[in-house]
């Protein structure tokens, strides 16, 4: 059965974390991992599960052509092999012999059940023997014999025995595609292979063609009885197949219903292997396999052809190319050797950089590059082979540090301008020198004042500017006053100045302070309002 493509069911692990478990085979110490996880095989082997570093390093001393490695070496290994989740580490208190032993954690390792087979994968590939490749023919026989004994049991409803032969049938078929999989693809790679040298394929040939001939006879012969045999099975009744074979089943950790549709993946599979499918022109898997065991040996025939050819003396890819590295030794000329490589590789035309010349009716793309005159290609092409792409657009700049300053600049320039125009509003004008801050308000009072200050006709009684929470009125006077500043003395004409902080903002400035006193952190000030003023006319 195949996992579940998400990944998640079953309780199974993400496939991000069943990856890391194969690190180890990739990590630059791999050596001494597949070292230290072959000795908790061998110790698993012995009904040993726990191992201190120290016990890993015992096991290792029994092991042939392992490396001498000491507890102090092992000890980041096994911490490692838990980090990516191959082990899986406990305390062990027990091997403390005093106090300060105690409080110097011992712990002790085994095999988590993903890394376990993490590690046995590993192993396989390691172990394994590519060139042992052959089709099994024993196999038949012993299907059609289960089949029948399957009809049996489910006949009789002798659950456990109907359990134990589905299960050895799944089994014997997925070993059977498993070895006409492994065969086909050395086959194929010895028939496309240029370094084959015919002594070697003749030793085999023989007995090549005489394995395939028999495994396809045999095939034709037990298909059909296969077919029939799983016929009478599903006449027994596959719904009570499938129920007794998953009320037998022993995978605690899935549910009635799990193995149901476990059990049922597989039979469908078997059916499929030896039945059609509804669908029309249909080939059954076993056909399939017929078809591709026919067609390995005509490849096979043909390489046997190509092989005694070449031991005749004919014309081989080898001799070819040794006698065209033999013309161009013997080119008189530069130019001839170019002639030569022309017509034997026609590399000279068309263009093969897809670059046209600005002006095609002059300079086709047909002309060779001998006669052509150069194009200007760009340095990307020339250096990478890749042409020119716009890429991607550039990241933008973002100066978020002094984007923070001139906010805060501004906030103290508002803040500063605030208290001045409270300053201003707290006592008269005419009665002290403004500082630089109290100036700079009044002025700008006197600029929003002054909107409304001359009218079109007629005559204005008093204007009034507002600004940071204060308003300015200006209003008729006899004779001229003068408010003296930091830059001087303002002399106005027929007017006098009153200032005046607002109610809505003496009345905010309360409920700040108020708030201010039952936090336990300091507020944030109100922002001030901005530059521009409030006119009322």
């Amino acid at each position: 059965m195949l996992p579940d493509p998400s990944g998640v069911g079953g309780g199974d692990l993400p496939h991000a974390d069943r990856l890391r478990l194969f690190s180890f085979a990739t990590a630059e110490k791999r050596a001494d991992y597949l070292w230290v996880l072959r000795a908790f095989d061998t110790a698993r082997a012995a009904y040993v599960v726990l191992l201190h570093a120290s016990d890993v390093v015992e096991t290792l001393g029994r092991c042939p052509g392992a490396p001498a490695l000491t507890a102090t070496e092992v000890g980041p290994l096994l911490e490692q092999l838990h980090q990516w989740g191959v082990l899986e580490r406990s305390y062990d208190g027990t091997r403390a012999a005093t106090l300060a032993e105690y409080r110097n954690r011992h712990f002790v390792y085994q095999f988590s059940q993903a890394g376990y087979q993490a590690y046995r994968a590993v192993s396989d590939v390691l172990d394994a023997r590519l060139d042992e490749a052959a089709l099994s023919r024993l196999l038949l026989p012993e299907l059609l014999a289960d089949l029948h004994t399957l009809a049996e049991a489910n006949r009789t409803g002798d659950a456990p025995r109907v359990y134990r032969v589905l299960n050895r049938l799944d089994r014997a078929l997925s070993d059977l595609a498993d070895r006409a999989a492994h065969f086909y693809l050395t086959l194929g790679d010895l028939v496309r292979t240029t370094e084959v040298t015919p002594e070697a394929f003749l030793v085999h040939k023989d007995a090549l063609l005489a394995h395939m001939r028999e495994f396809s006879m045999d095939l034709a012969r037990f298909a059909p009885r296969l077919a029939t045999a799983i016929r009478e099975v599903e006449a027994t009744g596959v719904a009570e197949l499938i129920e007794r074979a998953a009320r037998c089943d022993e995978r605690v950790l899935l549910d009635t219903a799990a193995r149901q549709a476990d059990w049922r993946a597989r039979w469908q599979g078997l059916h499929a292997w030896f039945l059609p499918s509804d669908a029309e022109g249909a080939l059954t898997e076993c056909e399939r396999l017929r078809e591709a065991t026919m067609s390995a040996i005509a490849a096979v025939l043909s390489l046997l052809r190509r092989v005694t050819e070449t031991r005749k003396g004919g014309v081989s890819r080898e001799s070819a190319l040794r006698h065209l590295a033999g013309w161009f030794t013997a080119a008189p000329t530069a130019e001839a050797a170019h002639a030569l490589y022309d017509a034997v590789f026609g590399l000279g035309r068309p263009r093969h950089l897809s670059m046209r010349h600005p002006d095609a009716d002059i300079i086709p793309a047909i002309r060779s590059w001998w006669d052509a005159p150069p194009l200007e290609i760009a340095r990307t092409l020339a250096e990478t082979g890749r042409p020119p792409t716009p890429g991607a657009p550039a990241r933008i700049q973002r100066n978020d540090a002094g984007i923070r300053r001139l906010r805060q600049a501004q906030l103290d320039a508002q803040r500063a301008r605030a208290e001045a125009a409270r300053s201003l509003a707290a006592a008269d004008l005419y009665d002290r020198v403004l500082d630089e801050g109290e100036t700079e308000v009044l002025l700008k009072l006197l600029d929003a004042a002054s909107t409304a200050w001359v009218p079109v006709s007629g005559r204005v009684g008093g204007t009034t500017g507002t600004d940071n929470g204060v308003t300015l009125t200006v209003r008729e006077h006899a004779g001229s006053t003068a408010v003296r500043t930091s830059r001087g003395l303002l002399h106005l004409n027929g007017r006098t100045l009153e200032i005046r902080e607002n109610t809505g903002r003496r009345q905010r400035a309360a409920a700040a302070a108020g708030k201010a006193e039952k936090s336990t952190t300091p507020p944030v000030p109100p922002e001030p309002p901005g530059d521009a003023p409030e006119v009322r006319g």
